[in-house]
């Protein structure tokens, strides 16, 4: 089974669940409401199987439970320390999601309630308090409003509710280690796409599809076996950066999102992947207004920010140093350049930066010209462009481009033009791209290699002629030869159907008469 087909095996099961779940929640309130309910939960369950593993392993040899050993002043004491120094973090034997799950089950002799998953998660954000993991953990769940009237008026009836969630999501695989999917990622885009009139807002803005992200990922690793630090300023759920991660050894993760709500699912997302706490710094904050990281470099940059967004595009950033080199700001409708300068400020000398894209940036005036003429003929930063299927992306069905940049460049005299853009596998509702398509694309960045209608190396002098468009089709040629007419054949064809008409004509007068008609 190919990686993308087990992706949608598994996909199919956990949207299985969560449908089980959304239905259980739906009718109480909004699904962009009810999505933070179903994350936060399967984050609580990952949270406290992680200590629940943890303190097994250690208490294994004393023979003594967990729960029998929390009671012990001396066992408790180590192992709040022994949690907090590896984790980050404590889960307290009663508030385990899997004794939650217990006592549900028992029915009306159990004695869980919503309040209970309320502590619990007190108890985890206080456990965090003076140490170094305080930060990552603090306002995990506040997205996740368990005494909201919308789960019912009463705590018996919130209690019934969640339950139901609780006992669904003790069914989905995600700590399994050939899991190849992104669970809360995943979860996050399905329930956006299954009610995306409810939602308010786009996937695309939060989630970036799995065969993307390792494009982008393949390409910002190409040829390392370890990178210092990936940093993704507009980074969603964290999946991208995760991404880089499954491709090559990442010393530390390194992000900023706007949104508080996708902020929270980014570091649950962190944790959930196994990347400890003091291994991430993820941020919370507007990219372009408030940049967190100014004075770092990074050896890798994957971004997928928002397509031809607002933004003031105020003369104060002339000043910054991130614009004012270009002596050009971004249009104040298409903050899409402006995404491009922030990165490209970050980029270090040795490092490769990926950006997803709509096409307009290659091809539209003004500002955008100036910027892009500077990026290429001063600077020449621009490594590849590569053309993506339409469609891909749940949220817009415009095509889309992947930009690459690199400060040293190796093939400094080309900049490397792929037009992938019709070579996907048709969805029902979206466009997908298979593992074969994804590996072309990669080999043929790797390798620079010229395929007939596929890709081909424009000199700079070349982009220069064009005025710095970089529209692919003006580089790459698809244009399809339609076989020649044979005019003369045809004519003699429509004269062989006259005739035939006419003797069809003949016989059907001859039926009439002898029918009397």
């Amino acid at each position: 089974m190919t990686t993308s087909e087990k992706q949608r095996q598994q996909q199919a099961e956990l949207h299985k669940k969560l449908w089980a779940m959304a239905n259980d929640l739906r009718g109480q309130m909004d699904a962009s409401e009810f999505k933070d309910y179903i994350l936060g939960l399967i984050f609580y369950r990952y949270l406290s199987e992680k200590v629940e593993a943890r303190a097994d392993a250690l208490l294994k040899e004393d023979n003594i439970s967990f729960a029998n050993a929390w009671k012990n002043e001396e066992y408790r004491e180590g192992l709040a320390e022994y949690l907090i120094d590896e984790l980050g973090y404590v889960v307290e034997p009663q508030f385990l999601f899997s004794h939650f799950l217990e006592e549900i089950v028992k029915g009306t002799n159990g004695n869980f309630d919503v309040e209970m998953l309320q502590n619990g998660i007190k108890a985890i954000e206080s456990s965090t308090l003076g140490t170094r993991s305080q930060d990552d953990f603090q306002n995990l769940f506040d997205d996740m409003d368990l005494s909201s009237t919308r789960l019912g008026r009463t705590v018996k009836d919130r209690t019934g509710l969640i339950s139901k969630v609780i006992v669904n999501i003790a069914d989905i695989p995600f700590l399994q280690d050939d899991v190849e999917i992104d669970v809360l990622g995943d979860a996050y885009e399905y329930m956006i796409s299954q009610f995306a009139a409810n939602a308010g807002k786009k996937a695309g803005e939060f989630y970036t599809p799995q065969q993307v992200s390792r494009i982008l990922a393949k390409i910002v690793t190409s040829g390392k076996s370890e990178i210092r630090d990936v940093y993704d300023g507009a980074c969603g759920s964290g999946s991208l950066l995760l991404r880089v991660g499954r491709e090559t050894k990442v010393h530390k993760y390194y992000g900023q999102e706007k949104v508080s709500t996708t902020y929270n699912l980014a570091r649950m997302n962190m944790l959930l992947h196994d990347v400890p706490y003091q291994r991430f710094d993820i941020r919370n904050a507007d990219t372009l207004k408030e940049p967190q990281h100014l004075d770092q470099r990074f050896e890798a940059i994957v971004v997928n920010p928002p397509y031809s967004a607002k933004w003031s595009a105020d003369d104060k950033f002339k000043e910054d140093e991130r614009f004012s080199v270009y002596a050009k700001l971004a249009p104040k409708s298409k903050a899409d350049f402006a995404f491009i300068q922030h990165f490209i400020h970050h980029l270090d000398e040795n490092g490769t930066m990926a950006i997803v894209l709509p096409h307009g940036v290659l091809f539209r005036g003004a500002a955008e010209l100036a910027i892009r003429k500077y990026l290429i003929e001063e600077k020449n930063y621009l490594d590849a462009v590569i053309g993506l299927p339409a469609n891909i992306f749940f949220g817009t069905s415009i095509p889309t481009c992947i930009l690459v940049f690199k400060k040293c460049r190796k093939d400094d005299d080309n900049v490397l033009f792929i037009d992938a853009s019709n070579e996907f596998e048709k969805g029902k509702n979206q466009n997908h791209l298979s593992d074969e398509h994804v590996d072309k694309i990669i080999t043929t960045y790797q390798s620079r290699e010229q395929v007939e209608k596929y890709s081909f190396s424009a000199t700079l002098e070349e982009i220069k002629k064009n005025e710095y468009n970089l529209n692919i089709p003006r580089y790459v040629d698809t244009f399809e030869e339609e076989e020649p007419i044979d005019l003369q054949a045809v004519s003699s064809r429509l004269n062989e159907i006259d005739q035939e008409i006419e003797e069809i004509e003949h016989e059907l007068v001859k039926y009439f008469r002898e029918l009397g008609v």
